[in-house]
């Protein structure tokens, strides 16, 4: 015969099951665990470290799609999560203005640190209130990021746990698709007229890209590095006179943030002017058109080119 189970019995026999399962979820979780944490700033380069380091790490990436990179903020968990970190990847140069606190508290704690700016060619801001600082958009040309793989695949390799060269491997794959990105680039800007070869933008985020592919830079309506600045009705006046002398036929917003000021700067301007919305500091979820970096660089040229071939 059976038998019967009292309540303290049934109680006991749950607290066991209980605790059975939560060490197979503890052993679980110790499993991934043993993959180094690479704890990325922003969704652009965290989409560039995932691409070279494949399952061979965790990639937190703290910026959420369509986010400001100026302004973005972090929940408690994600900065306990940085200061515990095998690695930080971030932008630097002043762009992750929000998160700079949690960055400097985790350097404090001696967390490893790779900073995309510190290892390329940076230009300076020309204009506005940023005029001689370093300009932190250098993703817009594909040969700095280039330049930056090519320092990040080193680092990524020497995180204990990590199998180099499979890192190795899809570095190397990733240099050739960006490759292939700059010559679609050359291609497709070479085909604009001279005279159209004018940026105007929400603010300044074409630094490099002018750089890179000739560009003139009009002006900005927010004239320095960063959204969180405002535009004044002299900095509106300078860019209308701007818009009139060269005579654009597209001005680009950036789907970061609100087109609002653009598409008054081109009724005030009192000109047919376009406004075409570019992917410039944040990438989108994958429904939102750019997924991906070379996918946004991608339809980004695509937008500029017909906006200024017209």
């Amino acid at each position: 015969m059976s038998a019967r189970r009292t309540p303290r019995g049934r109680l006991v026999a749950a607290l066991l099951v209980a605790g059975l399962t939560a060490s197979m979820l503890v052993g679980c979780a110790a499993v991934g665990d043993e993959r180094p944490l690479v704890v990325v700033t922003t969704n652009i380069l965290g989409d560039v470290v995932e691409e070279l380091v494949g399952g061979e790490a965790e990639v937190l990436t703290l910026m959420k799609p369509n986010a400001d990179p100026h302004s973005f903020e972090i929940s408690a968990q994600e900065a306990a999560r940085l200061r515990s970190a095998d690695l930080i990847v971030s932008n630097g140069l002043g762009l992750e203005e929000g998160l700079q606190q949690h960055l400097d508290a985790a350097a404090a704690d001696g967390v490893a640190a790779f900073v995309a700016g510190d290892v390329i060619d940076v230009l300076a801001y020309r204009d506005g209130d940023a005029a001689g600082t370093p300009d932190s958009h250098f993703w817009t040309d594909p040969a700095r990021m280039r330049d930056v793989v090519d320092a990040l695949e080193p680092v990524l390799s020497d995180l204990d746990g990590v199998a180099s060269p499979e890192v190795t491997a899809r570095s190397a794959e990733y240099r050739s698709a960006i490759d292939e990105l700059d010559a679609e680039m050359t291609r497709a800007f070479a085909a604009i007229p001279a005279e159209r070869r004018a940026l105007v933008t929400n603010h300044h985020v074409f630094g490099y890209l002018a750089d890179r592919f000739d560009f003139e830079v009009v002006g900005a309506v927010i004239p320095g590095g960063t959204t969180l600045a405002a535009p004044s009705a002299s900095d509106l006046a300078d860019l209308v006179t701007a818009v009139e002398r060269t005579g654009v036929p597209a001005i680009f917003a950036e789907s970061s943030s609100p087109d609002r000021l653009v598409r008054a700067l081109a009724e005030e301007a009192d000109v047919h002017v376009d406004v075409v919305e570019l992917f410039t500091e944040s990438l989108t979820d994958p429904e939102g058109g750019a997924p991906d970096y070379l996918t946004m660089m991608r339809v980004n040229t695509e937008r500029i080119s017909t906006g200024l071939s017209r």
